[in-house]
């Protein structure tokens, strides 16, 4: 009786630690598929005085090896919406593809697009699996959108993401308050300093610009890629 019972009770702890073990998966999982997605670019908006401006690197990287460094990262939509984006490069553009869709949906509401195009993307078995962040601009919002159904603008100006992310977001925002310096300075300094610090992150910079009157803009460092 005692032997049977022993059985029993390994079984049932069996049972029960194989079960909170499938149950716990998706914790862990989550989190490296947001540390990967935290790699290999770096991706900042910077907003002051109407004017602003959206740089990316061109680096791609697969682990330890540098891939190419003249791709694009950052694009226009509608002539007025800048997207930059990290991680996959294909997820990437199949998002930004979703994103116009709802812009259409949604003319002149880039809020409501990105809040759409969020719940989308949480809720669809497809879409839930696409490994990306966005950055989105227009000239009066900026947001960031994840997998996770986020849509975070931020409370000053200046928003990045990527491995790089937190040394182009401490720069900018230490240069905000400069009187002398404008949206385009602040990115162009910022993101060199991100080059300089992150392996992940080169000096050949994407910048796109929107000014306070309307028009926009954008320049190229260096020879890109415009397939990638």
């Amino acid at each position: 009786m005692f032997n049977l019972s022993r059985a029993r009770c390994i079984g049932i702890a069996h049972n029960v630690l194989r079960s909170a073990n499938s149950a716990g998966r998706s914790a862990p999982v989550q989190w490296s598929h947001q540390h990967q997605l935290s790699r290999n670019t770096t991706i900042l908006c910077v907003r002051k005085d109407g004017q602003v401006v959206m740089a990316g690197d061109g680096q791609v990287s697969q682990g330890p090896t540098v891939c190419k460094g003249n791709a694009r990262k950052v694009r226009r939509l509608n002539k007025d919406i800048l997207v930059g984006f990290a991680g996959s490069t294909a997820d990437a553009l199949t998002l930004l593809e979703r994103l116009e869709m709802k812009l259409e949906e949604y003319p002149g509401q880039l809020m409501r697009a990105c809040v759409e195009l969020a719940k989308a993307w949480r809720g669809d078995k497809y879409l839930r699996r696409l490994e990306a962040t966005l950055l989105v601009a227009d000239k009066d919002h900026s947001f960031e959108l994840t997998g996770n159904g986020d849509v975070l603008e931020p409370e000053v100006g200046a928003l990045a993401v990527g491995s790089g992310g937190n040394f182009a977001l401490s720069a900018a925002l230490a240069q905000l308050d400069l009187p002398d310096a404008d949206a385009e300075t602040i990115a162009r300094k910022s993101m060199k300093i991100a080059g300089d610090l992150c392996v992940y992150t080169n000096h050949n910079l994407i910048v796109e610009r929107i000014d306070p009157n309307g028009t926009s803009d954008e320049k190229t460092d260096e020879k890109t890629d415009e397939k990638t």
